[in-house]
């Protein structure tokens, strides 16, 4: 499948200062998938070292880290020649291995022509206990995501489809094939972007086959959890991670202790959240007091709402029939709602936003509110149908006076009275 995160590994591959590179994300992103098929189409060849599967990879750093050893003995180990920038050298699953993480320091001060990128799921979770330190500034990282929706469109041969979407966003004028491309979003709700769910998806079309590989990933994250979680953590790890559902499917989304169990308490809670980030399972979105620039200064951590990386993982989760999401269905509003909301926040997280959220003393709220580029901040307000009337929007405007608004919702593309009307099937042009 074509995905996004090639062009960035260009970019890597050809940057002058480059150093070796660390990707991260939630388990079966399709992060291993995604280096080997880079280094077979960029590289004469390509070394690839499972620190999981092959202990004897352990032994290579246990002497010293001096590269040209290191690099000397893999050689041998794996068969293949190691080629001074021609050679693409993987080291997956590098968390199981803190030595090797900490090698790649010397890689980048003594072999910086070596090109060497390492892959791990659990990658930030294993760092907050690691007993030798992390090289801090001597790697470049990269976080990849599930396939966002664009992307989605291209494993469907939908490409020319994703142009045009592109092209009336910038223009603001309708998109023709707009019940089409809402069918095929409902389509993403249903499956989300797994690599090996899409695929499948592609390959069958078999919803129930969807639904149980789906099962299978949310029982590999809970394995997870109880492989690299201590065993009084696992428990609450497991109780937040099954209580995200219910927590969307609030009228307020915000994110509340007394949904996990009666009388817990943020104490008690809280390093399992974080456990949760790390691992890439799910992302938070903190409320800002203020939605100025820059908002991170007005961020109320306490204040929070909680989503899941995939849409396909959520949804599964609701265990709704995939007639009743395909359809234009009525009833189950609170759960259109929060699938709504909670795509739209994997998106902008795929396109490198840190969304936050906005309420003004509980009788309004936008969705997100998001920096650009140039500095402005922009709310953005989520529906998941065709009804845009909102009070919250129209408070917010009138105390913030942003340049303009976004309304994602299944309406057409349009602009008026400074609100930029985004349909769903648009949100990955943001």
């Amino acid at each position: 499948m074509e995905r996004k995160f090639t062009e960035q590994l260009v970019k890597w591959k050809n940057f002058p200062r480059r150093m070796p590179l660390i990707v991260t994300g939630a388990r079966q992103v399709g992060k291993t998938y995604g280096l080997l098929s880079f280094g077979k189409a960029h590289y004469k060849n390509v070394v690839y070292a499972n620190f999981e599967n092959n202990p004897e990879l352990h032994q290579l750093f246990e002497r010293d880290l001096f590269p040209t050893r290191i690099l000397r003995e893999l050689s041998v180990m794996t068969g293949e020649t190691i080629l001074e920038g021609d050679t693409f050298i993987i080291f997956d699953e590098i968390q199981t291995c803190e030595r090797a993480l900490t090698s790649l320091k010397y890689f980048c001060e003594e072999a910086p022509t070596y090109h060497i990128a390492a892959a791990g799921s659990l990658l930030g979770v294993t760092l907050n206990r690691a007993q030798y330190s992390f090289p801090v500034g001597k790697v470049d990282r990269m976080m990849l995501h599930p396939l966002d929706f664009e992307e989605f469109l291209w494993a469907l041969n939908k490409k020319q489809g994703s142009e045009m979407i592109r092209e009336c966003f910038q223009e603001n004028k309708p998109f023709p094939a707009g019940e089409v491309y809402l069918d095929l979003y409902k389509l993403y709700l249903l499956v989300g972007g797994m690599p090996q769910i899409v695929n499948e998806y592609i390959q069958n079309r078999d919803f129930e086959y969807v639904r149980a590989l789906q099962k299978n990933i949310n029982d590999a994250y809970i394995a997870d959890m109880v492989k690299y979680a201590l065993p009084t953590e696992t428990s609450k790890i497991l109780a937040a991670f099954n209580s995200i559902p219910a927590q969307l499917a609030k009228e307020n989304h915000k994110f509340q202790y007394k949904v996990i169990k009666s009388g817990a308490r943020a104490y008690d809670f809280e390093a399992p959240l974080d456990w949760l980030q790390a691992a890439g399972i799910i992302h938070k979105c903190i409320k800002v007091a203020e939605s100025n620039f820059p908002l991170n200064l007005y961020a109320v951590p306490d204040s929070f709402k909680v989503y899941l990386s995939d849409i396909g993982l959520l949804s599964s989760k609701y265990n709704l029939p995939s007639n009743v999401l395909l359809a234009n269905f009525s009833g189950f509003d609170h759960i259109k709602g929060a699938l709504a909301e909670n795509y739209v926040l994997t998106a902008l997280m795929a396109n490198t936003y840190q969304p936050f959220y906005w309420e003004s003393q509980g009788k309004a709220e936008i969705d997100f509110v998001i920096q650009s580029k140039e500095g402005a901040v922009i709310p953005i307000e989520v529906k998941s149908s065709e009804n845009t009337r909102s009070k919250s929007l129209r408070q917010y405007v009138s105390k913030y006076n942003p340049p303009y608004s976004i309304r994602i919702s299944a309406k057409n593309f349009g602009f008026e009275n400074q609100i930029k009307s985004v349909p769903l099937y648009a949100a990955f042009c943001i």
